[in-house]
């Protein structure tokens, strides 16, 4: 069986790289921020402790 070229080697590396960038950017910048922050609610509880 044939061997790749090291020079085949960087491009494709470096293809799959890009491609692993450019993905995780379009899910970063395609993510509603709006609905995020409505669901932040903190939720506090009244205790009154006596003593």
């Amino acid at each position: 069986m044939p061997q790749m070229a090291p020079m085949s080697w960087t491009m494709l590396l470096l293809m799959f790289i890009m491609s692993y960038m450019m993905f995780n950017t379009m899910i970063y910048f395609t993510q509603d921020l709006k609905t995020n922050k409505k669901n932040k609610k903190i939720m506090t509880l009244q205790m009154n402790w006596k003593w």
